[in-house]
């Protein structure tokens, strides 16, 4: 798969997967498990890239004497994943098109 595409692809999952409720690093891969294969050291960098782009918000709380960083999604955030079906939209008709073989 296309570098470019699976890193957009893999910002566009870890959205998904904080889009109903905030997160934190190890429930997200947990929850992605089932649909991809992420782990802790692309998870991080992907949440700073999202999180310096205003796609997520941050905030730490203590949890069982440690402190845990909890994500959020924003606005943009949640625009970034309509963008992103859409354009996928537009693929699977390509996608289709390229599928019928030839053309009549």
């Amino acid at each position: 798969m296309d570098a470019q595409l699976k890193k957009g692809l893999l910002d566009v999952c870890v959205l998904a997967a904080i889009r109903k409720e905030e997160s934190y690093g190890y429930k997200i891969i947990s929850d992605l498990a089932p649909y991809i294969e992420i782990s802790e050291s692309t998870l991080y960098p992907i949440l700073r890239r999202l999180e310096s782009g205003g796609a997520v918000k941050t905030r730490c709380s203590e949890h069982n004497g440690r402190l845990r960083r909890y994500f959020r999604i924003t606005q943009v955030g949640l625009k970034r994943i309509d963008e992103f079906i859409e354009t996928m939209e537009q693929f699977k008709v390509i996608s289709d098109f390229i599928a019928q073989g030839d053309r009549k």
